[in-house]
Order: structure tokens, then sequence, then C-alpha cells
């Protein structure tokens, strides 16, 4: 067994990752897990626990349904936070333009459905996770630091491929191994 997800790969471009680094020094005091950003990525469908014979069977599906796809594009801007300032979890960026994103995710959950997969009922909200928060000492600090980046800009994304990763779990953090990619043309 494989703990599995499907997702896109994401490229932080300078101004995203200087504003990481700001946010990281700003709320340095806090306890806050940043994702690296070399596993950056947007997760269209995550899947969970994953026979073998089942992999293969979801790589197949994808490499069938994203044959012309296309490739995606998107833009990521601002900073915000889910649940709320109140009891924030996931500090993100916004995904903007994300139509061709969220198709993607609909071909993918449908596709999941037909294998008999069991996939999440919650709506798909498009984000980049930059952070989890385990601990937050200082609410207004959060607020102030990522209010800095409300409405910036940060880039344009083009994604020319799927990925079909695996999770592995370390004491350091998760460890994204491709187990196959799939090219959008």
């Amino acid at each position: 067994m494989k703990r599995t997800f499907i997702g896109v790969r994401v490229d932080a471009g300078g101004e995203l990752k200087a504003a990481i680094s700001t946010l990281r020094a700003g709320l340095k005091n806090e306890n806050i897990k940043w994702v690296d950003i070399s596993n950056m990525h947007v997760t269209l469908t995550f899947i969970g626990s994953t026979e073998e014979q089942m992999i293969k069977r979801v790589e197949s599906m994808l490499n069938n349904d994203f044959e012309s796809f296309g490739i995606i594009n998107f833009r990521l801007s601002g900073i915000g936070l889910f649940r709320n300032f109140n009891d924030p979890r996931i500090i993100w960026t916004a995904i903007e333009n994300s139509d061709r994103l969220i198709s993607a995710h609909e071909k993918v959950k449908n596709g999941l459905i037909e294998l008999n997969i069991k996939v999440e009922e919650k709506q798909f909200k498009p984000h980049l996770t930059i952070a989890r928060i385990k601990d937050l000492k200082d609410k207004e600090n959060l607020q102030k630091w990522t209010q800095k980046y409300v409405n910036t800009q940060f880039q344009d994304v083009t994604i020319s491929e799927i990925v079909y990763y695996e999770s592995i779990l370390m004491p350091t953090g998760p460890v994204y191994k491709p187990i196959s990619t799939i090219k959008l043309y």
C-alpha cells in the first residue's frame, strides 16, 4: 500500500520565494511548518492508501483521460488563511483564472469514481499551500504579515503535466515521490 494523491507541481518564482522568506522571518517565533519550495504543488485529489494493482489502474485512467487535455494556465495571487484569523490552520496563495485547473480536478475525480475509489465530497478550492500552522501565539502578528501580501500578484504559472504522487511521511516532513507523470498536450 502506498499513500497517494494527484496534483500539479508549481515552481515558485522570485516574488513568491521572497514573500515566503519575509513571512518566515516575521513569523519565526511561531510553530509553523513551511512547505519546502521543492515540494510546492496543487493537490487535485488526495486518494490515500492505495494498493499496487489500483495504482496501475489510476495511472492508466490518467493517461487516457488527459491524452489531449492541453496545458493549464493560472496566476498565483495574494496570501490568505484557511479557517480564519481566529483559528488559522493553513497559509496559502490564491489561484486566479482557475477554470482549467477546476476542469482537471473534475476529470480526475470522475475518473477515480469510475474506478470505485472514494473521493472527498468537499468543494475544490484551488490554492497553493505555503505553510501549516501547528500553534500560534500572536494572531495579530500573523494578520500583519499576511495582510502585507493580500493584493500581491506573484506569478503566472503554466502547467504542462499532471503528477501521480506517493506521499511518504517522514519525521522531517513529507516526501512526494512521483509515481508517474502525464504530459498535457
